[in-house]
């Protein structure tokens, strides 16, 4: 019988969030595939039906993972009418409690760390950054059109934007004794709003 797309792709999408979970838990040096097996209850034979390798699989897992935190975020801003709002709705990103930010944290630096030397990851990364600033020039672009900004240009400021949501996120995740929830959210506010601020006045 030949393979089911809806079904194949159920069965990918439950074996690449047991690799995800795994690698939050664990660490990619410290996972192997049999431990995905056991994760996503599957045999040896079942897994490499779908990924052949660690690598292959690792790949798409983050693929997958960025893909999950864009639509998140796409939905979110979404919901708001007024171009700051959007810029500045991803106070999730800072909740310990959110199950993306307990996931994707563990999994967002294990990454990091192997991009510095592999161009494939090196090419995952470089999309993930221009996921971001697509979200971000879009709000700019908006606020422009619509007077709630003053001729801000889009590429260099999401630039700015996404790059205050990393540096706070970094600290507030991997020094947490330091930077407590109330901080990140306090100053990611105040610096967007006046990284914003700051090329209005320019114009």
């Amino acid at each position: 019988m030949p393979p089911i797309p809806e079904l194949e792709a159920i069965r990918k999408s439950q074996i690449l969030q047991a690799a995800l979970q795994t690698i939050a838990a664990n660490g990619c040096n410290n996972v192997t595939m049999a431990d995905i097996c056991k994760a996503a209850g599957l045999s040896k034979g079942g897994l490499n039906h779908y990924y052949k390798s660690k690598r292959e699989l690792f790949l798409a897992a983050f693929g997958a993972f960025f893909q999950q935190i864009f639509q998140r975020s796409g939905e979110t801003m979404a919901k708001h009418a007024d171009p700051l709002d959007k810029i500045l709705s991803f106070e999730w990103l800072y909740n310990a409690d959110d199950p993306d930010a307990v996931l994707g944290y563990p999994v967002l630096f294990d990454f990091m760390s192997i991009v510095v030397h592999d161009e494939a990851y090196q090419q995952l990364f470089h999309e993930w950054v221009e996921n971001w600033l697509a979200l971000l020039m879009e709000a700019i672009e908006e606020g422009n059109a619509t007077g709630r900004f003053k001729g801000i240009d889009p590429e260099p400021a999401a630039k700015g934007i996404s790059a205050i949501y990393q540096g706070i996120a970094t600290r507030w995740f991997l020094v947490p004794e330091l930077h407590s929830t109330r901080w990140a959210v306090d100053t990611m506010q105040r610096a967007v709003i006046g990284l914003l601020d700051s090329y209005q006045q320019e114009t």
